[in-house]
């Protein structure tokens, strides 16, 4: 059965992904606004969260706390090179490391995504940091996660984008 954070994240990706591919390699370069991230740029730092989240998920099953380190998002994006990348390598690795994402959501026994944590930083590892004990589950980071996707991709598309297929 599948977790509602891996159908959100499979819907995000069928429903962006043919309007990211439908951008031009060009305008994937430009930049919105001065110190804005250009869309090659979001993507890449959707890489690197979907890399560093795919591991937390995968650790949460076996750890005691939701406690993992963070990283250094600007510094990341610019080491990677991501605004010289080709836009159709960063998309074909976005989409790829998202579906095997949704894998990992659906593999994790619903008992450990729902089991409640008092030792986190999710303050520091989430988008938003959880407001009540009853969020303080890797469930909850899960759904977080693909909310920062979305924001992310509604940075890129326009508020007025559905991400449904």
């Amino acid at each position: 059965m599948s977790t509602a954070a891996a159908t959100r994240l499979r819907n995000a990706l069928a429903g962006a992904e043919p309007l990211l591919r439908a951008i031009s390699e060009t305008d994937s370069a430009l930049h919105p606004a001065p110190g804005k991230w250009s869309p090659r740029q979001i993507i890449g730092h959707l890489i690197d969260s979907a890399s560093n989240n795919h591991q937390r998920f995968v650790r949460a099953v076996w750890q005691d706390d939701l406690v993992f380190p963070g990283y250094e998002q600007e510094r990341w994006v610019e080491l990677q090179r991501y605004q010289e990348t080709a836009w159709s390598e960063l998309l074909t690795l976005w989409g790829s490391l998202n579906r095997h994402i949704t894998t990992v959501m659906d593999a994790v026994p619903h008992d450990v995504r729902m089991r409640v944590h008092t030792k986190h930083n999710l303050d520091e590892t989430a988008s938003r940091a959880p407001t009540t004990e009853a969020e303080q589950t890797l469930d909850y980071f899960m759904g977080d996660y693909v909310d920062h996707l979305e924001l992310h991709l509604r940075q890129i598309l326009g508020d007025g984008v559905s991400l449904a297929p």
